[in-house]
């Protein structure tokens, strides 16, 4: 058994990956370019918090925006800083106030769950299915109360939730539903790109997102009067009030979330090869789970019918019982062969201090004091089950592998799960771990 074992480069075999893997550089000529033109131009900002044409930004920050919405199809495209500011000026844009529940999904980044917050909203988190890991529609179903006010969906990892029944159930209610697509642009559900289901879609361009500006988000809408709130709230919103005629005046208290020109003029640069950056990771997710494809205990990312996931990350389940191994012991062994991987994503965000301790506005403990509800271990599951043991991650956003860096990792993962009887022999006996 010893000498079986001896293979694994946990226990100080040879690794099958023994190189750097190469990381996936998306800037090129026509980024330096980019910023090279609006250097020239002396603008960085276009900017102006008063009324005015320059409300709306600069010459880049206005085609970027052109550019966005004509290859989404959509009617506006409303440029921000981050996906976070996207997200806190949707929900100030739909009108989220004191007491009024959000629903919202446990695992995500931190922000989805947070942005209810800033205007008095209740997250209400609901638990995901465990194929795709998006909101569970027949939960939310099960969650919705007279307080409602909005879904708050994510397409998480690239794969597109369950949107034309979310969409149906928020119509059949009468409650606003938001997209988080800040891991999938260009992912879609029949067809409609993820995004455009709800009444606002939010992106990120993030540096390590598909398309990226380092910092810097973008929101989509086709409803007109949701588009003029989320630019008010981009922008010191309470100084243009009385000049764009706004009778409504509920969470217009704006914000600086403003792109600036650098950004913007990265982002079309960026946003002109977005098939490829996309393409690149659809590649390397595909060839994974195609070359891993029926090794008992692992369930590659499972793609709908009538879904492109795009890989922002390549998830599987592990099935610990199966396997015979746990998942931080087989996920370490992965790691000694060489192929990057962690665990878990993230807690439960119901499990952040915030809302256990029910404080987030002050010192009186706003909005919780609006309701009753606690956010107690167990809440979701499905959730808690996948983060504890089940979930396992590869970031095909962050390389740059070519159809051999792709073979060996997937001849590492075969070593690893061939030896995995050894490998929990091995770690019960107390063989020690190659440092």
């Amino acid at each position: 058994m010893i000498g079986h074992v001896a293979e694994l480069a946990l226990f100080g075999g040879r690794p099958v990956v023994d190189c750097t893997l190469p990381l996936y550089r998306s800037m090129g000529p026509a980024e330096r370019e980019a910023v090279l033109r609006v250097i020239d131009s002396g603008v960085l900002s276009g900017f102006y918090g008063s009324p005015g044409d320059e409300f709306y930004g600069g010459p880049e920050v206005i085609e970027f925006e052109r550019a966005w919405a004509d290859r989404y199809r959509i009617n506006h495209a409303v440029s921000v800083n981050s996906a976070t500011s996207g997200l806190i000026a949707a929900m100030a844009a739909i009108g989220i106030g004191p007491g009024d529940e959000v629903i919202v999904p446990p695992w995500t980044m931190s922000a989805t769950a947070i942005a209810p917050l800033f205007y008095g909203g209740i997250p209400v988190f609901v638990d995901i299915e465990d194929k795709t890991f998006c909101l569970d529609p027949d939960r939310v179903l099960d969650a919705i109360t007279p307080r409602t006010k909005a879904i708050l969906v994510v397409n998480l990892f690239g794969h597109p939730a369950q949107l034309n029944r979310l969409r149906s159930i928020a119509d059949k209610h009468g409650v606003w539903l938001i997209e988080d697509s800040a891991q999938a642009p260009l992912a879609s559900e029949d067809g409609v790109p993820c995004g455009t289901v709800g009444d606002i879609g939010v992106f990120s361009l993030n540096f390590h997102k598909h398309v990226h500006t380092g910092e810097g988000g973008i929101c989509v809408t086709s409803n007109d009067l949701l588009a003029k709130r989320l630019q008010m709230v981009r922008n010191h919103g309470e100084n243009a009030v009385d000049w764009l005629g706004i009778e409504d005046l509920t969470n217009l208290i704006g914000f600086n979330f403003r792109l600036t020109e650098l950004s913007a003029a990265i982002g079309r640069a960026q946003l002109e090869r977005i098939d490829e950056h996309v393409e690149r990771r659809e590649a390397i997710g595909t060839a994974l789970s195609d070359g891993l494809n029926g090794l008992c205990g692992i369930t590659p990312p499972v793609v709908r019918k009538g879904c492109r996931h795009n890989y922002y990350c390549w998830v599987i389940r592990y099935d610990e019982k199966e396997i015979g191994v746990d998942r931080d012991t087989f996920s370490a062994a992965l790691t000694a062969e060489g192929f990057p991987n962690s665990v878990g994503y993230v807690p439960p965000l119901y499990s952040l201090p915030v809302f256990q301790r029910r404080t987030a506005i002050g010192g009186a403990g706003f909005p919780f004091n609006l309701t009753d509800r606690r956010y107690d271990a167990g809440l979701c599951p499905t959730t808690e089950i996948l983060h504890d043991s089940q979930a396992l991650f590869f970031e095909p956003c962050t390389y740059a592998f070519t159809a051999r860096d792709v073979q060996l990792l997937i001849e590492a993962f075969r070593k690893v799960h061939r030896h995995r009887e050894e490998l929990h022999s091995a770690s019960r006996s107390g063989v020690k771990v190659n440092a």
